[in-house]
C-alpha cells in the first residue's frame, strides 16, 4: 500500500530583520510588551519591491526539490497555501509553475490561512496514496508586511506577523509504517469574523509616502473608501482573546485525535511542530499534553507568525538542526482564521 513521505524540505526567509525595538519607530510599543504577549523578538520582512509571495516560495521550493533528489521538471502537481497572494487572482501556484519552468501540470491554490500547510499536506497525501501523482510540491508562503497597519492602532496585529516560505516534496513509499500516518482537518465558521480581513485589496498603497486619493469602489455590495484606510477597517482584524481561547482547546484536541487514530499517546511524540501563532499558545498546549521542552519546536521568537509558511519553516529548521531523525514520530498541528485547524502525524 502506498504511503506519502516527505522526500525533501526547504525554507526561505527574507534578509531584512525587524526587531521589536525597530517597531517602536512606528508605534507605541516596546520589546517587553511584545515578548510578554507573543514571545516574539524579531521577524523578517520581504523587500518592498521585487520580493513577493511567489519569489520566496520559489527559493524554498528549489531547496526542497534538490533535497528530494529530483528536478522542477519532475514535479507533477503543485499545492500552494497562502493568504497573501501576489494577485487576488490568479493564484500563486501558476506563477511558481511558470517561473520554475515546470510542465503544464496542475496547480491548486488553497486559502486556509494558518492551517493552510496542514490542509495542503493532507490533500497531497490523498493524491499520492491513490497513485495519481508521484512528486507533489507543497508550499506555504506569506508576505504579510505589505498589508499591516504599522500605527499604534494596529500594533495588536502587526507586531505578530512576518514574511517567509517553506516547501516540501511529497513522494510515495511502500515502506511499512513510514510517512504520513494520518491527517485530520476541521473548521467552524461561527466566529469567522474574529480573525479576518474584510476588504481584499484595500491596503495596497500603505507603503506610499504620499497616499493617492482612493476612489470609492463597490466590492460585494460594500464601499471601499479612503476613510477605511484612515479608520483601520481596511486592515486585518483580530480578537486576540477569542482566538487564544479557541486555539488552546482545538490544538490539543486535534493532536489527540491523530494519536488516538494511530493508537499512540503524547509520550510517543518525538517532536511536535505547532503552527507558530503565539508562544503562549504553544506553551499552553505543551503543558496540556505534558510534553517536555525537547518534544516541542518553536521558532516564533525569530520569525513571528508566518501563517501558512510557519509549519514548514519550523519543520525544516528542526530537521536541519538534527531534532528529527529517521523513525521519529513527528506531529504537525495548526489553528487559524476561519476558524480552521488540523493535524498530521508522520513517521519520519
Amino acid at each position: 500500500m502506498l504511503q506519502s513521505k516527505i522526500a525533501g524540505i526547504g525554507y526561505y526567509v527574507p534578509k531584512n530583520v525587524y526587531t521589536n525595538q525597530d517597531l517602536t519607530r512606528f508605534m507605541d510599543t516596546s520589546d517587553e510588551w511584545i515578548q510578554e504577549r507573543t514571545g516574539i523578538k524579531e521577524r523578517r520582512y520581504a523587500d518592498r519591491i521585487g520580493e513577493t509571495t511567489t519569489t520566496m516560495a520559489i527559493e524554498a521550493s528549489k531547496i526542497a526539490i534538490e533535497r528530494a533528489g529530483t528536478t522542477a521538471q519532475d514535479i507533477d502537481f503543485i499545492i500552494f497555501a497562502t493568504l497573501s497572494p501576489d494577485y487576488y487572482f490568479p493564484g500563486c501556484g501558476v506563477l511558481l509553475q511558470r517561473e520554475m519552468g515546470m510542465g503544464e501540470i496542475g496547480a491548486l491554490d488553497i486559502r486556509n490561512q494558518c492551517s493552510g500547510f496542514v490542509y495542503a499536506l493532507s490533500i497531497a497525501d490523498q493524491f499520492i496514496k491513490t497513485g495519481m501523482y508521484k512528486n507533489i510540491l507543497v508550499v506555504g508562503s506569506e508576505k504579510h508586511s505589505f498589508a499591516l497597519d504599522y500605527s499604534t492602532r494596529g500594533r495588536g496585529v502587526s507586531v505578530i506577523f512576518g514574511d517567509g516560505a517553506g516547501a516540501v516534496v511529497l513522494q510515495p513509499t511502500t515502506e511499512e509504517g513510514k510517512g504520513i500516518l494520518s491527517t485530520h482537518l476541521h473548521s467552524d465558521g461561527a466566529e469567522a469574523e474574529k480573525l479576518a480581513m474584510y476588504y481584499p485589496g484595500a491596503s495596497g498603497g500603505i507603503w506610499l509616502d504620499n497616499k493617492p486619493e482612493w476612489p470609492e469602489q463597490e466590492l460585494g455590495g460594500m464601499l471601499m473608501t479612503k476613510e477605511m484606510l484612515e479608520d483601520g477597517t481596511a486592515f486585518p482584524y483580530m480578537d486576540g482573546q477569542a482566538v487564544f481561547k479557541k486555539a488552546v482547546v482545538k490544538f490539543p484536541e486535534v493532536i489527540g485525535e491523530a494519536l488516538a487514530k494511530n493508537n499512540l499517546t503524547p509520550a510517543d511524540i518525538n517532536l511536535l511542530v505547532p503552527h507558530q501563532a503565539n508562544l503562549r499558545i504553544a506553551q499552553f498546549v505543551q503543558k496540556t499534553l505534558r510534553l517536555r521542552d525537547d518534544q516541542v519546536f518553536n521558532n516564533i521568537q525569530r520569525y513571528g507568525n508566518t501563517t501558512a509558511a510557519s509549519v514548514p519553516i519550523a519543520l525544516c529548521e528542526a530537521w536541519e538542526e538534527g531534532k528529527i531523525k529517521d523513525g521519529d514520530l513527528v506531529c504537525l498541528a495548526a489553528f487559524g482564521a476561519g476558524f480552521t485547524w488540523g493535524s498530521a502525524l508522520i513517521r519520519w
